[in-house]
């Protein structure tokens, strides 16, 4: 496996629930959504999710479980953590 980019660099926009933040997302990269209720399938209304059509960039880490699938923070973790570095091995900087 290779390393990540040197830069390592990684750009976090944060802020309530609805405030504008993916508008300010696009940045040339993807999205790493670090939202714990955009992950779950179905949960489009309270949690404010993007409807693909008003995405301007990929969307990762929304809607990859379902509501009664066990996923735990450790597994949350891993999985954003694994977007995070394959954006940063093709030198792209991730916007979480």
């Amino acid at each position: 496996m290779s390393e990540p980019a040197a830069s390592g660099r990684v750009v976090c926009i944060v802020g309530p629930t609805a405030s504008g933040k993916s508008a300010l997302s696009e940045l040339g990269s993807s999205v790493v959504s670090v939202d714990a209720m955009q992950v779950y399938r179905g949960m489009d209304v309270g949690t404010a999710k993007t409807p693909p059509a008003e995405r301007h960039v990929p969307l990762l880490m929304v809607d990859v479980a379902n509501v009664d699938e066990d996923y735990s923070v450790q597994r949350f973790q891993n999985d954003a953590r694994s977007c995070v570095d394959e954006l940063l091995r093709r030198d792209h900087i991730p916007v979480l």
